[in-house]
């Protein structure tokens, strides 16, 4: 039987979730470029890969964390599927902003949650992990109760699992850079001659390209 890693690849890759453009790289928000993209946000266009993926994602967290009380999406891009996440297990939802509003309460944390509430965070994307792990502080800060943390996706950085190892915040996700790449690889949807170039990228990706600006 197909790994649910395998299967949320060949989704992601099938939906065009992915995109790869060495010539032209894509910039992140860290200044980073990359020839490759994942947007995770297009699952939520197709409603049988976005049930799929959330009741995945919901069976990681029952099994892992029979416990939970409350379910947190950081915002912006997994808002969406945390909200369906915390509906399939029947538990409340809140949301983490990136910073405090700037306006009205001023809060971060949207909805109600209380001190000790004991909460799985949902991320649909893992890259440098710091967007993430701001969440997970934020909750921290009120008081709440963070058992983990699981994702759709992560480009398994070096920096970005170290990042989680010292904040000791567990992550598990539904598929992962390697996995993608492989089969990637196997449908034809990347050349050999793109391998060498994604993994150069992939061990070095805060310098990757910029020698070349």
């Amino acid at each position: 039987m197909e790994s649910v890693e395998r299967k949320v690849a060949k989704a992601l890759l099938d939906i065009k979730a992915v995109m790869l453009n060495p010539e032209e790289p894509f910039k992140w928000a860290s200044g980073w470029l990359s020839p490759i993209y994942c947007d995770n946000r297009r699952i939520l266009s197709y409603p049988e890969l976005r049930e799929d993926v959330c009741r995945w994602m919901a069976e990681i967290i029952e099994k892992k964390y029979p416990d939970t009380e409350v379910i947190a999406g950081v915002a912006t891009g997994a808002i969406a599927h945390g909200m369906l996440i915390a509906h399939i297990l029947k538990k409340p939802f809140i949301y983490v902003r990136p910073k405090p509003k700037d306006h009205g309460t001023g809060s971060q944390i949207e909805g109600s949650v209380e001190k000790g509430a004991k909460t799985v965070v949902v991320e649909d994307l893992i890259s440098t992990g710091k967007s993430s792990l701001s969440a997970t502080e934020a909750l921290i800060r009120a008081g709440v109760n963070v058992l983990g943390m699981t994702a759709i996706f992560s480009y398994n950085f070096n920096q970005a699992r170290r990042a989680f190892e010292e904040a000791n915040i567990e992550l598990d996700t539904l598929t992962n850079y390697d996995t993608l790449i492989e089969v990637a690889h196997e449908t034809g949807y990347i050349k050999d001659s793109d391998i060498e170039l994604l993994k150069e990228w992939r061990f070095s990706p805060s310098t990757w390209g910029k020698s070349e600006q």
